[in-house]
């Protein structure tokens, strides 16, 4: 099993017509309890490190090093995955170091400059056969995301993948990323437009904020690939709190940080089984 190229992770999902879980890396503790989580649902996951988190780290390298080792020797399928790079150097670097695909995110840009920026990270990347995540329509705040304003255009998105030979689309349809609750309304009929419209998997970034069967309606509108970090994360926390709470004595952090690596084992679990399980629509 072990490490394994996010093209084969997502071409076999997208074939099923199934969903595939990305799990964002905060550090060690919650890098273990991802893989533990995909070795007890025995599914392949894909663990994301992103820009934000590789400068809380210092640098890429260190937390690339320690995602990548322990995807090696993973019990399942492992992908390893840079998320929301808004700096083509730093895609570059995760190219480099190892990682199995990228995700350059240029649409905080003029449309123009993201096709040529989204462009030259294809083209380093597929020369070294790794795959590439970009994104068309921004997927902002809470209000923002919202907004019929920010869904992500059909016809643009093909023109858009066309241009820049892109392997998966990160799109906006409504959710929003940070969200801890889940009341985000996702378009349906805009993501099944959009699959009619591409030959790519689509990615739903912000999937905190969705409700399991609005996650389950989105596969089976057309969605592949469902990235989830605020809500885990919220399982990671209410465990070293609650930790805490009964052991105000403790001072070694092993234990409370222990606590929050095995809360994320079952929810892991339990996310990974509900994407693969979602039905195609007919």
């Amino acid at each position: 099993m072990a490490l394994t190229s996010t093209g084969s992770i997502m071409d076999a999902t997208a074939q099923a017509g199934t969903g595939q879980g990305a799990f964002n890396v905060i550090h060690l503790e919650t890098l273990e309890g991802l893989i533990g989580g995909a070795e007890a649902a025995g599914l392949p996951v894909i663990l994301q490190i992103s820009e934000n988190c590789a400068a809380f780290h210092g640098g890429l390298e260190a937390i690339a090093a320690a995602t990548l080792a322990a995807a090696r020797t993973a019990r399942v399928p492992v992908a390893v995955h840079l998320d929301h790079a808004q700096d083509e150097a730093l895609a570059c670097q995760a190219i480099d170091l190892g990682f199995t695909s990228v995700m350059y995110d240029g649409a905080h840009l003029e449309y123009e400059h993201n096709v040529a920026a989204t462009a030259r990270v294809v083209a380093y990347a597929h020369a070294r056969g790794v795959y590439v995540e970009a994104e068309l329509g921004k997927v902002g705040g809470k209000d923002g995301a919202h907004a019929p304003g920010v869904l992500t255009d059909p016809r643009e998105a093909a023109a858009f993948v066309a241009a820049t030979g892109v392997d998966a689309l990160a799109v906006a349809v409504g959710s929003s990323h940070a969200m801890t609750d889940r009341s985000a309304a996702l378009n349906l009929e805009r993501i099944a437009a959009l699959k009619a419209a591409l030959d790519v998997p689509l990615v739903l970034h912000g999937s905190s904020g969705v409700s399991d069967a609005n996650i389950v309606a989105a596969i089976a509108a057309g969605m592949t690939k469902i990235n989830v970090s605020t809500h885990l994360n919220g399982f990671f926390t209410r465990a070293v709190r609650e930790y805490l709470q009964r052991h105000p004595e403790v001072v070694d952090s092993r234990k409370y940080l222990g606590a929050g690596r095995d809360a994320l084992v079952p929810e892991a679990a339990r996310l990974l089984a509900l994407f693969a399980a979602a039905q195609p629509r007919h």
